[in-house]
């Protein structure tokens, strides 16, 4: 991504906006270029400026930031949300990674977290707050843990390299380019890996990321 990322930045409190705009604008490689303090906000925001990164506080009045995200996502698919929240919530964090956000850090994570979050997912990488990968790990994240089909064996190099790509958020064209493969050999991989493991679908593959310890390592 070339130049300054341009955030947006979405919270229903003007002095926590405005404590993230003086940290953020402090950076030299990104920039605040607008704030909302609600979902509909958000979203009319994202489509007049455009930014490359949403902040996004989950809890918003009106139309929330998970709704937010969804409609985000939706209309606009190369727009990264980064959702933020002081609660360390299973389902919400689940919900929000299923909504297609990039990341989730917590309000009361020091500011330099939070800046690394931002390059990250603003790389196109995913980012989950540490202080929450313990239970992504344990399965906390997803309740049908129990449920999950036992691995058919294991997985080759080539599929573990695409997994991982998949599991920091590259696209399968990204994934295709980067290994100078076509995007159907990604999906292959990709559909072989997850079938190897019993792996079921985005949140699965990034709680494997977790466990695997790809996601700082990009």
């Amino acid at each position: 991504m070339q130049g300054r990322l341009r955030i947006l930045l979405a919270d229903d409190h003007a002095i926590v906006r405005q404590g993230l705009r003086l940290l953020i604008d402090s950076q030299p490689d990104m920039t605040v270029i607008g704030e909302a303090a609600d979902g509909d906000a958000v979203v009319a925001q994202a489509r007049a400026l455009p930014p490359d990164v949403v902040v996004m506080d989950i809890s918003m009045p009106g139309s929330n930031g998970l709704t937010a995200t969804r409609t985000l996502k939706q209309r606009h698919p190369g727009v990264v949300v980064l959702g933020l929240t002081r609660h360390e919530e299973d389902t919400c964090l689940r919900e929000l990674l299923r909504a297609r956000a990039s990341g989730y850090v917590l309000k009361q994570s020091p500011p330099p977290q939070l800046l690394q979050a931002i390059r990250i997912v603003g790389a196109g990488g995913i980012y989950l707050d540490p202080a929450l990968t313990a239970r992504v790990a344990d399965g906390l994240l997803d309740g049908r843990q129990d449920a999950a089909r036992a691995p058919d064996g294991p997985i080759s190099d080539r599929e573990a390299q695409v997994l991982r790509l998949v599991a920091v958020g590259h696209s399968n064209k990204e994934i295709a380019d980067r290994l100078t493969i076509s995007v159907k050999t990604v999906e292959v991989h990709k559909a072989n890996a997850m079938r190897k493991l019993g792996l079921t679908g985005r949140v699965d593959v990034i709680r494997y990321g977790v466990l695997q310890g790809w996601l700082y390592d990009t």
